[in-house]
């Protein structure tokens, strides 16, 4: 298939273990560099720490808000929003309350999202709403996107990575259907082969979440030698 960018600019490389160490972040953030991927994806945490070494490459920071549950209050992802962002974070991936969405308070989820939207907005700052597909019924999901585009959000991500599953195509052209244009979608949670980044990226995905970025463009680079 012919991509509309490179295909490393549709790359976040990431990084959430719970345990990640300093060390592994600042392994993360130099395969970012040296591939020249959009991003990398880390907890708030480590805002300060991958910004800073990724100052003059290009890469972009985000961090995760309300990971990986999603139940925190409000006030507590748009803090958490807010240090990420003083730290560095240009792009904020946040996780919609789940159990709000699944009781029907559909009005409790969209304002959720915006109030981390406006927070993110005073820094600069893209958002990214994880509503969790593994999860949710196809009605959900559609819901879910109205609700991300209605608050104002950048874009609609698939999952955490977290949960009992990840992305798959059919629930990306679920989410493309659903936000046409208006908004970007990012595909993640168990992405690890060339063969998977494409059929994302096929099924309408502007950005795709991974931890095998390095791997992924190792074996894209070698197809276009060969």
């Amino acid at each position: 298939m012919l991509l509309k960018k490179p295909l490393n600019e549709y790359i976040d490389h990431t990084l959430l273990r719970a345990d990640a160490t300093p060390e592994e972040i600042l392994k993360l953030c130099r395969e970012a560099a040296a591939y020249r991927f959009k991003a990398v994806c880390v907890n708030a945490s480590y805002a300060a720490l991958a910004s800073e070494a990724l100052e003059g490459t290009g890469v972009l920071t985000a961090c995760v808000v309300g990971f990986p549950l999603g139940a925190a209050p409000t006030a507590a992802k748009v803090a958490e929003t807010a240090c990420a962002c003083r730290d560095g974070a240009k792009e904020i991936d946040m996780v919609i309350h789940l159990g709000m969405l699944k009781s029907g308070d559909l009005a409790c989820c969209t304002e959720d999202i915006r109030a981390v939207r406006e927070e993110a907005d005073k820094y600069g700052a893209a958002l990214k709403v994880i509503i969790e597909t593994c999860l949710l019924t196809e009605e959900q999901k559609v819901l879910a996107c109205r609700a991300a585009a209605e608050a104002g959000a950048a874009f609609v991500k698939t999952s955490t990575g977290f949960s009992t599953g990840g992305a798959t195509p059919e629930d990306v052209a679920l989410m493309r259907s659903v936000v046409g244009d208006a908004l970007s979608v990012k595909a993640s949670g168990g992405i690890r082969t060339l063969d998977a980044a494409m059929k994302m990226i096929e099924a309408g995905a502007d950005r795709l979440g991974v931890s095998a970025g390095v791997a992924i463009m190792k074996e894209y680079l070698a197809g276009q030698r060969a």
